[in-house]
């Protein structure tokens, strides 16, 4: 019998969460309002394995392909072979508009795509042409059936999850570790919480399929609470549980060993949900923006050489929806120019105006 560990289902989401084959999202806003999306991934493949799966001329894409990538959203793509037996693979997708992009977002969540809406706002303002971008990524903390919000305050829970609003503003290092070793206590029992929860509900929905058990359903219910202070006795949280021992213990009865076994359906099923949940905190895919001109507002992000740079991670998508932002600014040289020839049609105009007066007088 395989048993299940919510400790090993963690490291496995993070281990093949897109961090490990280095996907990266780059959107280029064009001033005529089109755009560009791109995806890039990378895998380490032998000589050996690029010739089997690949062919001589690359004719495919880097394996394996990323779970959080959606290829039926991408246009065309092309892969090459970089330092190390890296192999990269590269999908572009061209846009008439903003909202056109959003409705083919390239990225998923267990096999869910990642809904967004974006806004671009172009503002002329003779001197200079302005231009606002916003990208909104949906919440997916519904996930979660109990919310953070019912663990702490909602800026606390925002400020964990995303960084903002930043509560930790002038304070010290030491206040600041302070604050968050309040914090971090009351996540880590909201998502204990809320796997003990997948947990009971689905026990409780596949009741009827436990051979003999030791009680009722009704009673095993009544007994959740007795039942988890049991398991967390001596414990700070539950990733580290055998689950399959505390009910054996706790019952004394293994009648309940099916939902652990991942060689039983009810085992399999119950693997999937906690895999599901756990994939969320194991997502992240750096996500850039190029803006047209100059970025003069970089939102949340960080600029580097006119790149705006954002962190997108299943984390930020919990508490809220996750908006990205940026705004840019071209200057119009024609409008100084002609702004420039008005001024001396002016002074031209004055100067021969003049002229002509003292010739009269």
């Amino acid at each position: 019998m395989k048993s299940i560990s919510l400790y090993f289902l963690l490291i496995v989401a993070v281990l093949s969460s897109c961090q490990k084959q280095n996907i990266n999202m780059h959107t280029v806003i064009h001033s005529d309002g089109t755009c560009e999306r791109t995806v890039s991934y990378s895998n380490v493949m032998t000589k050996e394995q690029r010739d089997s799966l690949l062919g001589e001329h690359l004719n495919g894409w880097s394996q394996p392909m990323p779970e959080c990538l959606n290829i039926d959203a991408s246009c065309k793509s092309y892969t090459e072979v970089g330092k190390d037996d890296t192999v990269k693979t590269t999908f572009t997708c061209p846009f008439s508009s903003v909202e056109e992009m959003c409705q083919q977002t390239p990225l998923q969540l267990n096999g869910v795509r990642l809904k967004s809406s974006a806004k671009l706002h172009k503002r002329f303002r003779w001197f200079y042409t302005e231009y606002t971008f916003t990208e909104t990524f949906a919440c997916v903390g519904d996930s979660f059936k109990l919310p953070p919000v019912n663990y702490a305050d909602e800026n606390i829970v925002s400020y964990w999850f995303t960084g903002h609003p930043n509560i930790t503003e002038g304070f010290s290092g030491a206040e600041t570790m302070s604050k968050l070793n309040e914090i971090e206590p009351l996540i880590n029992k909201w998502l204990d919480d809320n796997f003990v929860n997948l947990c009971f509900d689905y026990i409780v929905s596949h009741y009827d399929s436990i051979p003999n058990p030791p009680v009722s359903r009704q009673r095993f219910i009544e007994l959740e609470d007795s039942l988890v202070k049991f398991a967390k006795k001596g414990k700070d949280d539950i990733l580290g549980i055998q689950a399959d021992k505390v009910f054996k213990d706790f019952f004394g009865s293994d009648s309940y060993a099916l939902f652990f076994d991942e060689d039983t359906n009810c085992g399999k099923e119950l693997m999937k949900i906690y895999s599901d949940r756990l994939s969320i905190l194991g997502f992240s895919v750096p996500y850039s923006l190029s803006m047209p001109g100059t970025v003069i507002d970089a939102g949340t992000g960080i600029c580097k050489d006119g790149v705006v740079y954002y962190p997108l991670t299943g984390e930020r998508l919990i508490p809220h929806d996750y908006v990205i932002s940026a705004k840019s600014r071209i200057t119009n040289i024609w409008a100084y120019i002609v702004t420039l020839l008005v001024i001396l049609i002016a002074i031209g105009s004055f100067a021969y105006g003049k002229k002509l007066i003292l010739k009269k007088d």
